[in-house]
């Protein structure tokens, strides 16, 4: 399917220990790797990913907690040449990740996850978050001529890596934000691919509507009247620094010595 190219899945993860056995087993086998970014976990998140997928990549985030954080240390460490990024809490369905795939394969520099299309959907989106998801998308058309996103804040997105370092730039839950943003400053070729989000499996799910809303319409006006412009032909010379990757623990002595 994936020719001369390579595909790596990165799972950010903050206590996810519950939810990870409904995800990983259901990532494609032809996958090269999979990157689990410890996102300061106090829990088994760790311990769980590897006994359910022993040839897992841990690596730690070293910078300060945030989803954004995690994302440039996972992309960082990937060996792949194409990234999809998939949330750890079970909402985003790993089954998917063909079409994002195939959206890159097709062209697209990012491929960005959208519920809103036709084949889209989502259960877990109280109405006010709706509603917070449309104003925002309707202030970006506004904001950014000739901008036709239907979605704005949704997690599951595909990039080729050489764009990594443009997207990723930004700490928390606004990332996604900012991701779809910086593609179309930079004029990059983006497919939106239709996904179903469903609610999480397990525990509380850590987006803070008003504080993360908030963080997201910050990402917006600085974007469009505060940041450096960005040319066309934009330079991943400067990428972030190479991430700390947590080794496996050495195995356990099967017999006693005699």
């Amino acid at each position: 399917m994936l020719g001369e190219h390579r595909l790596t899945v990165l799972v950010p993860a903050l206590n996810e220990a519950e939810n990870l056995q409904f995800v990983l087993p259901k990532i494609p086998s032809w996958v090269h790797e999979v990157i689990l970014i410890d996102d300061h976990c106090t829990d088994d998140t760790v311990a769980v990913a590897r006994e359910i997928m022993p040839d897992i990549v841990v690596v730690a985030n070293h910078l300060a907690p945030g989803k954004g954080n995690a994302l440039k240390v996972g992309s960082d460490a990937a060996t792949g040449d194409m990234l999809v990024q998939v949330d750890a809490d079970g909402s985003e369905d790993p089954m998917e990740i063909h079409a994002f795939v195939g959206a890159l394969l097709a062209g697209a520099d990012y491929a960005k996850g959208s519920r809103f299309i036709e084949g889209g959907g989502t259960s877990d989106m109280p109405p006010l978050r709706k509603w917070g998801n449309w104003a925002l998308v309707a202030l970006v058309r506004v904001l950014f001529r000739g901008t036709k996103y239907t979605d704005l804040c949704y997690g599951y997105n595909a990039y080729w890596k050489r764009v990594a370092p443009l997207l990723l730039d930004a700490d928390g839950f606004e990332i996604e934000t900012v991701m779809n943003l910086r593609a179309v400053r930079a004029q990059l070729r983006t497919f939106e691919v239709p996904s179903f989000e469903t609610e999480r499996i397990h525990g509380e799910g850590k987006l803070d509507t008003f504080p993360d809303g908030w963080r997201v319409l910050r990402a917006i006006v600085r974007e469009r009247f505060f940041s450096q412009h960005l040319e066309a032909g934009w330079s991943t010379a400067e990428t972030t620094p190479a991430a700390e990757v947590i080794p496996a623990p050495a195995p356990e002595p099967k017999g006693t010595p005699t």
